[in-house]
């Protein structure tokens, strides 16, 4: 069995000839530093230690680890097709009658490969159907690493609402036509039209801002944003990357009955497996250049068959009833919410447990949670410290703050009672221990 002296050996080895180590910078997060399998709800690290994973590859993992429906097509459609890159395949066709059938806002549809790539394209296209130039963001939303939206995600108080690029490298003028706003805040919006109304492209949100944890949108404000956009000839982008078949098969705009002009999906789409999509009304889509309009469309991974093959699986098992994937996952959702709540609360540890469905989300603050300035109350130190002891105790979760937890379907009622348990002890600690009130936002 590899020991943790050879695990970390193994991780320095990585970091000679791959940057840091990870291929993506959130992959840092210390011990375990190397992972050999996964099935179900349970990961596995080098030295043979399991962890229910909550983390479920940032969201992307719906079904489980290694569900064998999904495990089963993908290898039946890489034995038969492959990738040709040439016309239609009949696996991209049944897709895409899938996702119109389930998007409210899905008249037409494409797949890329990632939530970075569709949101590309949703912004270029909102941009080329409209020849306007302007995006509205939201402060605290992720959009990917594409460079138009790569702005003003977990900023700190110095820096939220001005200006802070994701990165360097990226143009100044790229960034500079990408407005920003506070969510639930349609003031904030109204003010930006008030100065930008006839050059603003489109308004793109995370219905949910799940990429800092769960803030839960009021409803009039998702109306609000409707009617603004549409009264100002500008699109409604929706970013449902995450929220995207995880709350709803339609999304979070099935449940808040709010159609948007665009909708971004993918991560939990194929259970793991590299696909996403961008749908929109036929007017909108129509501009792509297969269709005839003047905007790019291309991608020779584009509706691969095994992503298509993938996709295809999950999506059918979230819509078979005997399945019952959503109440399963809802049901879970509640009863780890509920029990945060009574932990905390019977501790004395100011908090705000929220969420919805299958996301949980524990802020070490006092008072409403509506926006990016109320997450500034809160206590990274104490959230981080709290991911870092429940994953050493054998529950996988992100150790950095404002970072949400998932449930699969894989995942059971004692799972759920087990991890409670470990958190009340872990609290218990860290409040003996002087944890609290040591770190807000920098």
């Amino acid at each position: 069995m590899t020991t943790i002296t050879d695990a970390r050996a193994l991780a320095a080895r990585a970091e000679q000839i791959i940057p840091g180590g990870v291929n993506s910078a959130t992959r840092a997060i210390g011990a375990p530093w190397v992972f050999t399998s996964a099935h179900g709800a349970t990961v596995t690290d080098a030295q043979g230690k399991d962890y229910v994973d909550y983390h479920a590859a940032f969201g992307a993992i719906l079904l489980g680890h290694g569900d064998e429906r999904v495990a089963s097509a993908v290898a039946e459609a890489s034995r038969g097709l492959g990738l040709v890159g040439l016309g239609i395949t009949e696996l991209e066709l049944r897709l895409a009658e899938l996702v119109v059938d389930a998007i409210p806002s899905a008249e037409m549809t494409i797949t890329t490969m990632s939530g970075s790539e569709s949101v590309l394209q949703a912004v270029r296209l909102a941009r080329g159907a409209t020849g306007r130039p302007y995006i509205v963001k939201f402060q605290g939303c992720f959009h990917g690493s594409f460079d138009a939206v790569a702005r003003n995600v977990i900023s700190a108080p110095s820096r939220a609402y001005g200006w802070d690029p994701n990165s360097s490298g990226i143009l100044d003028d790229a960034l500079s036509h990408t407005l920003v706003a506070e969510f639930n805040d349609l003031d904030s919006v109204r003010e930006l039209f008030a100065l930008h109304g006839e050059q603003i492209a489109a308004v793109i949100l995370e219905p949910v801002p799940h990429n800092v944890g769960a803030l839960l949108p009021d409803q009039s404000f998702l109306e609000g944003l409707r009617a603004i956009t549409r009264d100002n000839g500008a699109l409604l982008i929706f970013d449902e990357v995450i929220t995207g078949f995880r709350h709803a098969l339609g999304g979070y705009q099935e449940l808040c009955g709010i159609t948007p002009d665009l909708t971004t999906f993918g991560k939990a789409m194929g259970n793991g497996f590299a696909v996403a999509g961008m749908a929109g009304s036929r007017e909108a889509m129509g501009n792509f250049t297969p269709a005839g309009g003047s905007v790019m469309l291309a991608g020779t991974f584009n509706g691969n068959a095994a992503s298509m093959a993938a996709a295809i699986a999950t999506i059918e098992t979230l819509k078979d009833p005997e399945v019952g994937f959503y109440d399963h996952v809802r049901a879970l959702g509640d009863r780890m919410r509920s029990g945060m709540r009574t932990i905390t609360a019977d501790l004395g540890i100011p908090a705000v447990v929220t969420g919805i469905g299958s996301v949980f989300v524990t802020y070490f603050l006092e008072g409403e949670v509506r926006g990016y300035r109320d997450l500034m109350r809160n206590d990274d130190h104490a959230y981080a410290t709290f991911h870092r002891r429940m994953t050493d105790a054998g529950f996988l979760m992100y150790p950095m703050a404002l970072k949400r937890n998932h449930i699969s379907l894989a995942h059971s009622e004692d799972d759920i009672d087990r991890t409670l348990e470990a958190a009340e002890q872990v609290l218990a600690g860290m409040k003996h221990d002087g944890e609290f009130g040591r770190g807000g936002r920098d």
